[in-house]
């Protein structure tokens, strides 16, 4: 199996799988949205009663939302996470209880008229753990409204709630094979024109694939193409392969981390199967 990297960004990843099968590339898929931890806001704590400012003036703790609804927003806040620093909290030395090994607490005070974004979250200790998309917009407070929340991110999985879904929209396809009888092609260059995805060009007197990665199998060049001269077909054996994340973890390391725990479980099948063959 190789992997040919097309494009790779902070939470983008676009690469090109050969020598493989769709059994593996679905199983990469399925571990990449299911299995690779990331943090998330799980537990959310609403200050009740008034909140006071500076000038002793009294503010309702109240917004125009259900704490519930604010809750959730604030759960699918993408958390800056650092997969080496932390652990599962149930497996965690606190047993539990939370501490800075499993868990990032946040507060937030804010005080009508204005709009509640992201960025009003502060992370309690660490600032390399503040919210990075600082812009999304969580609640609209009115005036003599307040919001007082302390909030706990935890790590979790996409198998147990989507907000611990580290990739978004991961997906594959299989790369097209496309052949051109040059002998048979009377350089019209409609299959050129009709092509969405500017696969095909003209060049030197020939139509040349120039981007066969980008070739969605629609079959659009073959159907203008009378002569038959051009034939499309997809090769299960090389897939390309894209997702992109929600900025809490680098592409890079959501697909490091999936291959990582793709090998410890057919690692393990292979030990059980050893141990029943002796």
């Amino acid at each position: 199996m190789k992997i040919d990297i097309l494009e790779m960004t902070q939470t983008k990843a676009q690469f090109v799988i050969s020598e493989t099968n769709p059994s593996f590339a679905n199983a990469l898929r399925r571990t990449i949205v299911a299995d690779v931890p990331k943090m998330a806001i799980d537990n959310v704590e609403f200050h009740l009663g008034p909140i006071m400012d500076e000038k002793n003036t009294a503010y309702e703790s109240v917004s125009p939302l259900f704490d519930e609804a604010v809750a959730h927003r604030l759960g699918l806040i993408p958390v800056p996470t650092d997969l080496d620093a932390f652990n599962f909290r149930a497996k965690c030395t606190c047993n539990g209880e939370g501490c800075p090994n499993c868990t990032i607490m946040y507060s937030l005070n804010k005080k009508g008229p204005c709009t509640v974004y992201s960025g009003d979250l502060e992370p309690v200790g660490d600032p390399k753990f503040r919210i990075k998309d600082d812009l999304i917009p969580i609640v609209k407070l009115a005036e003599d409204q307040a919001l007082l929340i302390y909030a706990t991110a935890e790590l979790g999985t996409g198998r147990q709630h989507a907000k611990w879904q580290a990739a978004l929209g991961a997906g594959y396809r299989y790369f097209a094979k496309i052949e051109i009888e040059h002998s048979k092609c009377d350089l019209g260059g409609s299959c050129v024109k009709v092509c969405p995805k500017g696969v095909l060009v003209k060049e030197d007197k020939k139509i040349v694939v120039k981007h066969p990665e980008r070739c969605n199998l629609c079959n659009s060049c073959v159907e203008v193409c009378d002569a038959g001269v051009i034939k499309v077909t997809s090769d299960p054996t090389k897939v390309l392969f894209r997702f992109e994340t929600d900025g809490s973890l680098q592409a890079k390391e959501v697909l490091m981390r999936g291959l990582k725990t793709l090998e410890e479980r057919f690692e393990n099948l292979r030990e059980q199967v050893s141990g029943l063959e002796e």
